[in-house]
């Protein structure tokens, strides 16, 4: 099996094709979704789809590292970042492959 690297344009052929509409409005379809997942996780809300997986923010608090390169310690800052939980029909189907 290739490991080949989907893009958004990939996406964007696929529900066109799967929904018979053209690929500019399959676009603004994937464009809109984006959009209103990363709202969610920016006002700190969760986004979840059943079987697939859900989205959320945690805070990573501050601590120290090194510079790969130099090796000096530097002090990475406390950040909000997002997480994703697999769902269980995802992590089922892709544990079959």
């Amino acid at each position: 099996m290739a490991n080949v690297n989907k893009s958004k344009g990939d996406l964007v052929k696929h529900i066109a094709e799967s929904v018979e509409i053209t690929q500019v409005k399959a676009a603004k379809v994937v464009d809109a979704f984006v959009d209103f997942i990363t709202g969610c996780l920016r006002d700190g809300d969760t986004f979840g789809l059943i079987g697939f997986g859900s989205f959320t923010t945690a805070i990573r608090e501050a601590r120290t590292g090194r510079n790969p390169q130099s090796g000096a310690v530097i002090k990475i800052p406390r950040n909000r970042v997002v997480k994703f939980k697999v769902g269980k029909n995802l992590k089922d189907t892709v544990a079959e492959k």
